[in-house]
């Protein structure tokens, strides 16, 4: 008896770690097809199948499209809109858009270098002015949209003309200062950090945070409900007016981070110039990832996949030497047919369509 009393003890602990590693085990042999497809999701999947067609397609017309100093270039490229993009999916996941974005980062990269120059080249207090200016402006689209009861749409369709005004009024119309005499501009601009531009790892940076607001934390959750469903939210005890604002103040904070890429990569503040068009290219590869229109659906993810996706159409098209205009036409029947996409999924009526 005294023997099996001593032996008892050893059986468990020679035997714990087994059912740990079969589960361990289990995990990795259980990674079917359809799990690892439900993992990725379907609209991933299919912008990188778009993004593998369109690479060999380009790759086929022109070799040198593959080059790896085109694969950098075309990555530096879309850092700009790729910043406003992933801002733009957290506005439309609230349920709302943002048209201003763009002109929010022209007057950012006013205001970046005129600041610049006030202060006899300083560039962090250049750039924190850009920043401040786009809290403003973030909290004045908030304020109009929760406080005005404006539609989204229609109040940052206001700050696109208002804002874009406000740029070529404060520089008169022209190129602000001269950056490209200061270090950090310069690294801003050309810099590299492990072998990646700078530029590069801003929006990877960028991309991970938004990602993780909105995933890992109740922040994230309560706009994913917010967009969802508003009623339910409010219901709940969301303040709906409180995120709406922070929500906006986030989106023209990485606009003017965006505007300050602008004036670092030409070396002057442009009102307009480089800013144009960037709300359409936002909206479009938030739309473009899988981001409903109408809100509460949306990954960083799927948004970043199509900002892949229209970098490397709008660098192919130049490769290959297409007109520059098709870009444009490009972009606007890509964003069709997302939302076409968009309202197959749903299963909802089209408007003007019987039942």
């Amino acid at each position: 008896m005294t023997d099996q009393k001593l032996e008892l003890p050893t059986e468990p602990a020679m035997s714990a770690p087994q059912p740990m590693f079969s589960r361990l085990l289990g995990g990795v042999t259980s990674l079917t097809p359809r799990r690892v497809l439900r993992f990725i999701g379907t609209t991933n999947l299919s912008l990188i199948g778009a993004l593998a067609v369109i690479v060999a397609i380009f790759a086929w017309l022109n070799s040198g499209f593959l080059d790896p100093r085109n694969i950098a270039g075309i990555g530096d490229a879309v850092t700009v809109f790729g910043l406003l993009s992933m801002v733009q999916t957290v506005v439309i996941i609230c349920g709302a858009l943002d048209v201003s974005v763009g002109s929010q980062a022209g007057v950012a990269s006013v205001v970046s270098a005129m600041a610049f120059t006030a202060t006899s080249g300083n560039a962090l207090l250049g750039m924190l002015a850009a920043v401040g200016v786009g809290i403003l402006l973030g909290l004045l689209n908030g304020v109009i949209i929760v406080y005005g009861r404006v539609n989204p749409v229609i109040a940052t369709l206001a700050g696109l003309a208002a804002y874009k005004g406000l740029a070529q009024l404060i520089s008169g119309g022209k190129a602000q200062g001269f950056v490209l005499d200061n270090d950090i501009f310069i690294f801003v601009a050309r810099g590299k950090i492990l072998g990646l531009p700078v530029t590069v790892v801003i929006l990877a940076l960028v991309a991970l945070g938004v990602h993780v607001l909105l995933k890992y934390t109740d922040i994230g959750r309560n706009i994913y409900a917010i967009g969802g469903n508003d009623t339910a939210a409010r219901l709940s005890g969301i303040n709906i007016n409180k995120y709406l604002v922070a929500v906006y103040v986030l989106s023209a904070v990485v606009a003017a981070l965006a505007g300050i890429i602008l004036t670092a990569r030409t070396g002057s503040g442009q009102p307009v110039s480089g800013s144009e068009g960037l709300e359409l290219q936002s909206i479009t590869a938030a739309a473009l990832g899988g981001c409903a229109l109408k809100g509460g659906k949306g990954t960083v993810a799927g948004s970043l996949l199509a900002v892949l996706l229209l970098g490397a159409l709008d660098n192919g098209l130049n490769v290959v030497g297409v007109n520059t205009f098709w870009q444009n036409v490009a972009q606007g029947a890509l964003l069709v047919v997302a939302v076409v996409i968009q309202q197959r999924r749903s299963g909802e009526r089209a408007v003007g369509l019987p039942t």
